[in-house]
């Protein structure tokens, strides 16, 4: 089953009800108009983009257990496909998280998981399929955003300072910048062109 933008505010609204922290809807609210940005002055689907951008984070809509596994991705992947739609919307629930098919890429510590447990092994196996251009664009703009564009300097010290630094975070910097010149280069331009509201956000 097909998903639309509009059906997956809906769903992303109907959730602030359910959290009690509501930072990450705004987040996915940011991520979600943003990538419909960069997809429109791509001559990408603009709907299609926006509407993964929306989902990407619902798993964060399900109580953290710190006992499992890449948590909010498996269950936001669980969510969409219990909702009935397709695999390309449950995928971006995982794939969001992590850069160049690499389980080690990305900007939160991996040094006490369980890496013999179900969900990593899934995700590691999963996240090898090639990205889209559409989910590159939601690796991008994941993070560029907040509940605003920033640069993606100033979104890496974001989650330094939440989420701290470790063995992978140099790592996970390199292919963030990298990603961004690989948008710059398919758009022949500086991609924070289109967002000239990120000189207000600095």
């Amino acid at each position: 089953m097909k998903l639309t933008s509009k059906k997956a505010l809906e769903i992303l609204e109907n959730t602030r009800k359910e959290v009690d922290n509501d930072h990450f809807i705004n987040h996915s609210i940011c991520v979600g108009n943003t990538a419909s940005v960069i997809a429109k002055a791509l001559n990408l689907d603009e709907d299609y983009a926006k509407t993964l951008g929306y989902i990407h984070d619902i798993g964060k809509k399900v109580k953290y257990n710190e006992n499992e596994v890449f948590h909010h991705e498996v269950c936001g992947y669980n969510y969409i496909k219990s909702l009935g739609y397709d695999e390309e919307y449950a995928g971006i629930c995982i794939k969001h998280s992590f850069l160049n098919n690499d389980v080690e890429c990305t900007s939160k510590s991996r040094e006490t998981i369980d890496k013999t447990s179900a969900n990593y092994e899934f995700v590691k196996n999963y996240i090898k399929k090639e990205y889209t251009i559409y989910e590159k664009i939601i690796n991008l703009c994941d993070l560029m955003c907040t509940d605003k564009v920033l640069t993606v300097d100033k979104r890496m010290i974001d989650l330094l300072l939440r989420h701290g630094v470790y063995d992978t975070t140099h790592y996970h910097i390199v292919e963030t910048c990298k990603l961004k010149k690989y948008f710059d280069s398919l758009l022949d331009y500086n991609l924070y062109d289109l967002f000239p509201e990120i000189k207000d956000n600095l």
